[in-house]
């Protein structure tokens, strides 16, 4: 543990406590019945609330809580170490939605959405992905007509978390041929519909969902920053939320790590401890060096936020963050997974839901051939052929 204290205040390692122990006491001994309920309690959302973990970095005049950017890593890795579904609804409604609307919304705006985003009355949806368009969001086709003082958006989103749970869905649609701009729309407008996705590989407990847009009609006070803006808008955010996923994939990666040290120890073979067989020491010596490699390097670019650097001059950072954790993640649960062995193919073990929830992270807010295509850029200056 001293490893992961190196550098932190005492503040936030006080957060991590909160946040370890919260995890260990009400998310972790529900997280396998969440699992196969492919549904997670909703009361959850309101205990987030109370502990602050929805307003972490949020202005205190709005109820937040004064907290540094990685505090906030620290929180979202402990949430992954306990249950990734829980992970991605705070870093979807208070990363993308709330951090979003506190620094680009109007005073009207942060007062009719904030305090009730950060107390878990209300979730947050980030609708940018499209059918149609992923990793390339530019193409997106919703669109959003002016009519008078009004906006009339039409079209569909997919793979939205917290969809259709959010009470306001934080829309990009398209209002010129070159131009996206961001709405905040109250999910109980009229021709707003959301469906649930169900069958997932992973993140079974956390609500995802198919949006549709009918013509809903909303003010233009619910235009979120400039007219023909939002894709940046849009791309801010998920260069930080980049950064919430790597901690989350830490933490994934962690949670895998330390029940296989547990497994290796207790399981005997051959009448000794399988701990002691060289080639298992192996496996949990190279999964302990990569997730301290991912910490690092998500402890890098939460620290580059916190020193209020441009967020054009960390996105590159937020992409290294992301790929690494995020197959490293992946490596991980899968090699700690061997240690169990044909135990670790039930869901009595925990193994198997981490390395489904694994999965998902080099896929969403920027596949691994993205993040590579970012790095590749940087370091080149050219495009790369695609």
């Amino acid at each position: 543990m001293l490893a992961r204290d190196f550098g932190l205040t005492e503040t936030q390692r006080d957060i991590r406590a909160m946040a370890a122990d919260f995890v260990d006491a009400e998310i972790a001994p529900n997280a396998r019945d969440w699992d196969r309920a492919e549904r997670v309690d909703p009361g959850i959302v309101r205990r987030l609330g109370e502990l602050g973990f929805l307003g972490l970095t949020i202005p205190e005049q709005y109820g937040g809580v004064d907290a540094d950017m990685l505090s906030y890593v620290l929180v979202t890795e402990e949430l992954g170490r306990g249950d990734s579904s829980i992970r991605g609804i705070v870093s979807v409604s208070l990363g993308l939605v709330t951090k979003t609307i506190a620094a680009h919304g109007t005073e009207e705006q942060k007062q009719q959405w904030l305090p009730h985003l950060v107390r878990g009355d209300a979730l947050g949806c980030f609708a940018l992905t499209e059918p149609g368009s992923g990793s390339d969001p530019a193409s997106l086709s919703t669109r959003a007509v002016r009519d008078g003082r009004d906006w009339v958006i039409s079209g569909s989103k997919t793979f939205i978390t917290n969809g259709t749970w959010a009470k306001v869905a934080l829309t990009f649609a398209r209002t010129s041929d070159t131009g996206i701009t961001a709405f905040l729309v109250p999910t109980d407008s009229p021709g707003f519909t959301a469906s649930e996705i169900h069958g997932k590989l992973g993140l079974r407990g956390q609500p995802t969902a198919e949006l549709t847009y009918d013509a809903v009609r909303v003010p233009d006070s619910a235009r979120l920053g400039e007219v023909g803006k939002g894709l940046r808008i849009a791309l801010g955010a998920l260069s930080r939320g980049r950064v919430s996923v790597a901690a989350g994939a830490v933490g994934v990666a962690q949670a895998s790590l330390d029940a296989a040290v547990r497994y290796a120890t207790e399981r005997t073979q051959f009448a000794k401890p399988i701990a002691s067989f060289q080639l298992v020491q192996e496996l949990l010596a190279d999964s302990a060096v990569a997730v301290t490699a991912a910490r690092l390097l998500t402890h890098r670019v939460a620290r580059m936020v916190d020193a209020e650097v441009d967020s054009k001059d960390y996105a590159v950072d937020a992409s290294m963050a992301k790929y690494h954790a995020s197959e490293t993640a992946v490596r991980v649960t899968n090699d700690c997974l061997q240690v169990f062995g044909g135990y670790g193919y039930i869901d009595e073990y925990p193994l198997g839901r981490y390395l489904r929830d694994a999965r998902v992270l080099t896929l969403y807010e920027g596949t691994s051939q993205v993040q590579k295509l970012i790095i590749g850029r940087d370091l080149t200056g050219v495009n790369a052929m695609v």
